[in-house]
């Protein structure tokens, strides 16, 4: 017993330093880039365009860049990758073309975001010609994060109570109405949860940007025009030597982006969690 006893100890303080670990790595790494970004940050460089390639200015037009080219990029792939989760899991789930598509799904999200880079470039770009613009950004952002939403939707789905939809279809309800009023309402928590981690993928991506956007520094007007997100400026001024204080700053800016973004989100179900449990 004393044996067993030492050994689930030993296992907590493990578990525990492995946690600790994680957190220190996240507080290490934004509280490094905050450190050095926010002193550089103020209204003049939120809402200005950049002077002279990022030396001066602000980054406007990359703020609006970004949210624009994450937003439709989402916007495109949730209505795929909620449908073929409820293909998956409501209406397909053991035979080949089911197998077929989780392995596509397993390939898709081992890819590294160069390669969906040079497919939007090639696709989108030259074969569509849609040219280097945020529609193509958001296009190929599409193709990328697909596999990621897809595969948290079907967790989430899989999670259902199999007793509850069965009440539904006895009382009358079609399999449709039962997922449309069920299912999808009840996964609702997880479904956001993969939306965020796609977005989040979206708003980090920098390959894929690379060779999809273009590299304007003008706010983009509609989703056929050149932008330049956060992740290619940093990029750019990081690379080309322009500025180390703008680059600490267009950081700092990139991870409050996201954590914004994460903590609203999560607000946002949590508060839909309790209203669906009653409280």
């Amino acid at each position: 017993m004393n044996t067993y006893k030492q050994t689930d100890n030993i296992m907590k303080i493990l578990f525990s330093i492995t946690g600790l670990i994680t957190l220190l790595i996240l507080v290490i790494i934004t509280g490094y880039i905050l450190i050095k970004g926010i002193p550089h940050i103020s209204l003049e460089f939120i809402l200005e365009k950049p002077i002279d390639s990022g030396i001066n200015g602000g980054i406007l037009p990359m703020i609006v860049s970004t949210v624009y080219v994450s937003i439709l990029a989402i916007l495109f792939a949730l209505p795929v990758s909620l449908f073929t989760a409820v293909y998956l899991n409501e209406y397909n789930m053991s035979n080949k073309l089911s197998t077929m598509i989780h392995f596509c799904l397993d390939i898709l999200a081992s890819l590294p975001s160069i390669v969906y880079g040079l497919f939007g470039l090639v696709f989108f770009v030259d074969f569509l010609n849609l040219g280097w613009c945020i529609l193509s950004a958001a296009l190929t952002l599409t193709v990328m994060i697909i596999p990621t939403v897809t595969r948290t939707t079907e967790v989430s789905l899989l999670r259902i109570n199999q007793h509850v939809k069965e009440s539904s279809m006895a009382l009358g309800a079609s399999k449709w109405q039962t997922i449309k009023n069920i299912v999808i309402p009840s996964a609702l928590p997880g479904i956001l949860t993969g939306v965020i981690l796609g977005l989040g993928r979206s708003i980090q991506e920098t390959a894929v940007i690379l060779f999809t956007v273009g590299s304007a520094t003008n706010i983009p007007l509609s989703a056929f025009d050149p932008g330049r997100p956060l992740t290619l400026h940093l990029y750019i001024l990081a690379t080309e030597g322009i500025s180390l204080d703008k680059t600490y700053a267009t950081a700092c800016i990139l991870i409050l982006l996201i954590f914004v973004i994460t903590i609203v989100t999560n607000l946002l179900i949590n508060r839909y969690e309790r209203k669906i449990m009653g409280e």
